[in-house]
């Protein structure tokens, strides 16, 4: 007997085969402008980015003080030094935006924002039932449809396999991901590595459509009819697999290859090892054209970090680092900056990787824009009164973005914008024409300021 915990267990898809299944329905539709889409990674980072981390230290005294006090400021990079941190991408400085201001009180804060700073709802502690809306990476997905719509990574909490993952393709639906460069590589290249794998999983796809295949698995209520929904969509996945299995050969050109440290979810690999690794997945998805949006949760509080320059033989926690304890006789707020360098180090490679691969008249990253955050805002117990976003946009971006230093005005006060206000920003330079991305803040409803729309100073 077939069932439902089978599949689950072992489709091409994994444990999240049923919530991709309503972001297909675009699944074959015509890129973007030219023939070329727009593509979108989100890198979600855990203990937050301390505003005063992403300040210019080269900032004139009229500009450190009215970032100091959280005013309204624009500084171009060209001529500034970076923070230390972000030195990685000094020569890259005409594609960075460095984004201060933005509030997410709308979102869950604190340790964690779970799957609510992607979707602008409270999340409450991860409840299934909170899961608002369809998350802003799979809404820009539908918008540049893909043969795998969205990929998701994570080392969230030092797992390994396919999980439980942050984005949702749907209201009260949670996405899986890919927990470790093995994984990721053999799921997402499975056509060119198993294909054997890929046809019967095509077989247990069309077992699982029919209402047999639901009566035998023996789902009940709530979860029947959210089950059912979901099996109208299979087909889709079906012909997605069909179409892998025939762009096989173009997909093997784009085959990364990992150490063998990676072999079995790469448990005795150091984080850079497991960083570089997975960010060599990522770019070879992007090749391929297996996917034009990827959401990549780099850290969280329960990831282990070892092998980190300075301390190679520790394995430090995130967590005990935000209230400054110290590992290997290093301060904690030193050990902070060098897990950022080496977030900013795998940006620095996505960016070069995709600088270095023609498409059109230019290259990949011309199309692409990388946003990395922290998912839970300020600090290591975030409150949600700012969210720094560091932003590399491709000189084909639709936005107006790149080589500038943009702080907004504080929260509560006139002209102030939220994480809404930029998801928004997002989808309607875009294609998507939705009025506001997410919920509203209640501090600027109170003062009825406005907070409804894009960031109009974004908007190319």
């Amino acid at each position: 007997m077939i069932n439902r915990r089978h599949f689950l267990k072992h489709s091409a898809l994994g444990a999240g085969a049923m919530a991709l299944a309503p972001s297909f329905h675009q699944l074959f539709a015509a890129p973007g402008a030219n023939g070329i889409p727009k593509r979108f990674i989100f890198i979600r980072k855990s203990s937050g980015i301390r505003p005063l981390e992403m300040a210019l230290p080269s900032f004139s005294k009229t500009d450190k003080a009215l970032d100091e006090k959280k005013q309204a400021l624009e500084v171009d990079l060209d001529g500034h030094e970076l923070p230390n941190w972000l030195r990685g991408l000094e020569s890259h400085k005409a594609n960075l935006t460095l984004l201060q201001g933005l509030s997410a009180k709308m979102s869950e804060n604190i340790h964690y924002s779970f799957s609510s700073v992607m979707g602008c709802f409270k999340s409450n502690r991860n409840t299934l039932s909170a899961i608002k809306r369809t998350t802003i990476d799979f809404e820009l997905a539908k918008l540049f449809p893909s043969p795998f719509g969205h990929v998701e990574l994570s080392f969230a909490q030092g797992r390994t396999g396919i999980v439980s993952g942050y984005s949702a393709p749907a209201p009260q639906t949670r996405n899986y991901c890919y927990a470790d460069p093995e994984t990721a590589r053999n799921e997402l290249f499975k056509s060119v590595l198993n294909p054997e794998a890929v046809n019967s999983d095509n077989d247990m796809l069309s077992f699982l459509q029919s209402k047999e295949g639901l009566k035998i698995s023996g789902i009940q209520g709530p979860e029947k009819r959210r089950q059912e929904m979901q099996v109208d969509s299979i087909d889709v996945i079906r012909k997605r697999n069909r179409k892998l299995l025939g762009m096989s050969e173009s997909l093997a050109k784009h085959l990364p290859e990992l150490e063998p440290v990676h072999a079995d979810g790469g448990l005795n690999a150091s984080t850079p090892e497991k960083q570089a690794a997975m960010t060599r997945v990522l770019v070879a998805a992007l090749r391929a054209g297996l996917t034009n949006v990827v959401t990549y949760t780099i850290d969280d509080l329960g990831t282990p970090i070892t092998g980190l320059p300075g301390n190679e033989t520790d394995r430090v926690g995130i967590h005990p680092l935000g209230h400054d304890e110290a590992f290997g006789g290093v301060p904690a707020w030193k050990t902070r900056e060098q897990i950022r360098i080496s977030h900013v180090n795998q940006i620095k490679t996505i960016v070069e990787e995709l600088k270095a691969t023609p498409e059109g008249p230019g290259t990949m990253f011309d199309h692409t824009m990388i946003m990395y955050f922290p998912e839970n805002g300020e600090t290591h117990h975030g409150i949600g009164l700012e969210s720094p976003f560091v932003i590399m946009a491709g000189d084909q971006c639709q936005l107006d973005l790149g080589g500038r230093y943009v702080r907004l005005p504080v929260l509560g006060v006139e002209g102030h914008k939220t994480l809404g206000n930029w998801y928004t920003t997002l989808l309607n330079a875009h294609g998507n024409p939705i009025e506001h991305y997410g919920d509203l803040d209640l501090e600027m409803a109170r003062k009825k300021l406005d907070q409804v729309g894009p960031i109009k100073q974004f908007m190319g």
